[in-house]
This record gives C-alpha cells, sequence and structure tokens, in this order.
C-alpha cells in the first residue's frame, strides 16, 4: 500500500498512474477537494484572480484526457480547477482521497514509512509500503530582509488575490518572474504609479507568435539544445526585441537555462511608460527607496514577488538528503538511499 501525499495536479498525475498500474493506494489532500493550487477557494492557494496559464492547454493538458475545444488556449484558474476535478471524477480517483486531512508526520517504519495524519481533530497512523509526496511547492512565502525600514504597507505576492489592493497607490514590485509581471500589469489599470525593481535579466516570450502559442512553435524539427537556444532567441529578438530596449536587464544567460517570462503585456506597458523599471534595492527609508543605480522614488506599497522556499514541514529534512535550498535527489524525485520515497512536483 502506498500514500500520495496531495491532490493538486502532480499529485492526481501520481495517482492515477498508480491506479493504471493496478497499485494500492491511499490519497491524503489537506483541502476538501482536488485541485491544488488551481483552486482559488482553497485556502492554502497562493492563486490570484488575474493569474492563467503561462503554457498552451494543448502542451499543458493530459494526454489522455484533452481540455475541451471551448476552454482557451491560456486557460484562467477557474478553468484548470474544472478541468482537474473533471480528470479525477473520470478516472474515479476521488475514490482514494481523504479530504480535509492534513499529514502531521512521516517518519521510516520497518522499511516503509508510518504516517500520522489528522481529520476533523482526530489523529490515527497508518504504515505504508511507499509514499509520493505531491504537496506542492508554492506555499512558504520567500520574504528577504529589506536594506532599511519601510513605513508603507509590505507584503508577499502570496497575500496577492485583487488588482482592488493596488487602488491609488504608489506601487513598487520586487522581482520580476511570471507571477510579478502579471501583478505589475493588473496594477496600472489601479494605482498611481507602478515601478518594478529588477536585479538580474530575464527573457520574455510573447504567448502568441503568428496567432499561435508560442509554446507550440518549433516543436516538430528536432534540434540540438544548443542550436536551439540560439534560434530561438534570435526568433524573440526578432518579435520583441531585448530586455534592454524596454529599460531592463539583459540575461547573462543563454534561452531556457531558466524560466523565462510568457507574457505579452509587461513589455507593452513599460514600453507606454505604465510600469516604469528600477534596478535593485540599495536602502529603504520611510516610504522612500534608493536604488543600487542612485534613483530614488517613495511608495505606498512594496509587493515582494520574490519565490517560495520548499518545504515539507511532515518530514525531518534528513529523509530528503536535503543539502543547501532544496532536497538532492535523482532527477529531482528519486532518493539516493529510499527507493520507496518518491518526491512529485520538483521536476522543474
Amino acid at each position: 500500500m502506498y500514500a500520495v501525499i496531495g491532490a493538486g495536479p502532480m499529485g492526481l498525475a501520481a495517482a492515477r498512474n498508480l491506479d493504471k498500474q493496478g497499485l494500492a493506494f491511499v490519497g491524503y489532500e489537506l483541502h476538501k477537494d482536488v485541485g491544488g493550487l488551481w483552486d482559488i477557494d482553497n485556502p492554502h492557494s497562493t492563486m490570484y484572480e488575474s493569474a492563467h496559464l503561462i503554457s498552451s492547454k494543448r502542451m499543458t493538458e493530459f494526454r489522455e484526457f484533452p481540455m475541451a475545444d471551448s476552454v482557451a488556449t491560456y486557460p484562467r484558474h477557474d478553468a484548470l480547477k474544472r478541468y482537474f476535478r473533471d480528470y479525477a471524477g473520470h478516472f474515479d480517483l476521488y475514490r482514494h482521497y481523504q479530504f480535509g486531512t492534513r499529514v502531521l508526520s512521516m517518519v521510516p517504519d520497518g522499511g516503509g514509512w508510518r504516517l500520522t495524519v489528522e481529520k476533523d481533530g482526530q489523529r490515527s497512523e497508518r504504515r505504508f509500503d511507499g509514499v509520493l509526496i505531491a504537496s506542492g511547492t508554492l506555499h512558504t512565502p520567500n520574504r528577504p530582509a529589506l536594506p532599511g525600514a519601510f513605513d508603507g504597507e509590505l507584503l508577499h505576492a502570496s497575500d496577492y488575490r485583487d488588482p482592488s489592493l493596488f487602488k491609488d497607490k504608489r506601487v513598487l514590485i520586487l522581482g520580476c518572474g511570471n507571477s510579478a509581471c502579471d501583478m505589475a500589469v493588473d496594477a496600472v489599470h489601479q494605482a498611481t504609479s507602478v515601478d518594478i525593481s529588477v536585479r538580474r535579466g530575464y527573457y520574455f516570450l510573447p504567448k502568441f507568435i503568428g496567432g499561435r502559442p508560442s509554446d507550440a512553435i518549433g516543436g516538430r524539427l528536432k534540434l540540438p539544445r544548443r542550436i536551439k537556444q540560439w534560434l530561438d532567441a534570435k526568433l524573440i529578438r526578432w518579435v520583441i526585441g531585448s530586455p534592454s530596449d524596454y529599460g531592463l536587464p539583459d540575461p547573462d544567460y543563454r534561452l531556457y537555462e531558466a524560466h523565462p517570462v510568457v507574457n505579452s503585456l509587461v513589455l507593452h506597458h513599460l514600453g507606454h511608460g505604465d510600469i516604469t523599471p528600477r534596478a535593485d534595492i540599495s536602502n529603504v527609508a520611510g516610504h522612500t527607496v534608493t536604488f543600487s543605480d542612485g534613483a530614488r522614488a517613495d511608495y505606498d506599497l512594496i509587493l515582494l514577488a520574490t519565490g517560495y522556499k520548499l518545504d515539507y514541514p511532515f518530514i525531518d529534512r534528513r529523509y530528503l538528503n536535503w543539502q543547501g535550498d532544496a532536497p538532492q535527489l535523482y532527477l529531482n524525485v528519486f532518493h539516493p538511499e529510499h527507493d520507496n520515497l518518491f518526491m512529485m512536483g520538483m521536476i522543474e
């Protein structure tokens, strides 16, 4: 008997494949339904109202369960929630899960693993032959300390839900990943001003090229990685230019060596002056922020779009071969010593 911890996209994928192979398992999910991060009503989700997929639906869907033609090319979060619930219902995965159940601890036990769980205030224990951890990677915010004291509102992107947060405020967004750029675009229509502080360079990809989703272009011809990186980078520069054309730093690494920003609007607003690019923060005093290039500006709200820390509170790090900021696993899945412990969701 195996245990699957989590009923988000990766937990459901793990559950489906265990079921296909005839391997008995029990699923544990803290929320009342499946969907994980993509269920904005899940109190543990960090989803926000304007969030859409950054990969197209045909590059994201389960091959054996395609998304409906009526679903948008880049679906919104609520469409993804419906999709994952339909997927779980279609393959009868609900019967395997215990919902509203928190995994409190997980320890080795006679070659297997003993899990302690809590449901409705009642604790119970059960031993499993193996465990697949799919509890997600976007739960614990990374909140770096600012160099100084800020007298305005300081929030993390995980606190963001609705653009009304930005209403009539001077906003500084720290970070330039996909969520940061989504939120900057949202803020344009509400805030008094929108600045974005960028420490390093990013590659920016439009969502559509020639009417087709950008991640669906060029897949037919298989090329060596280095050649594909060079060609795709050339294509992107031809279509939208370089980040430095918009006042942002150019990346000092090759395309695909870090996650690109897939957003068709942030460069548009940068080019129109709706968003002002800023350098890294060097000092904060009151409402005034000084940047590393010497520029200064005043803000009412600083939003830290600075990512998340990997966090699995129910298992001691020593059992995950934790080194530095993350577990060190073969292919980011397989433990070097425990052949019955699998980390699902760290594949990226």
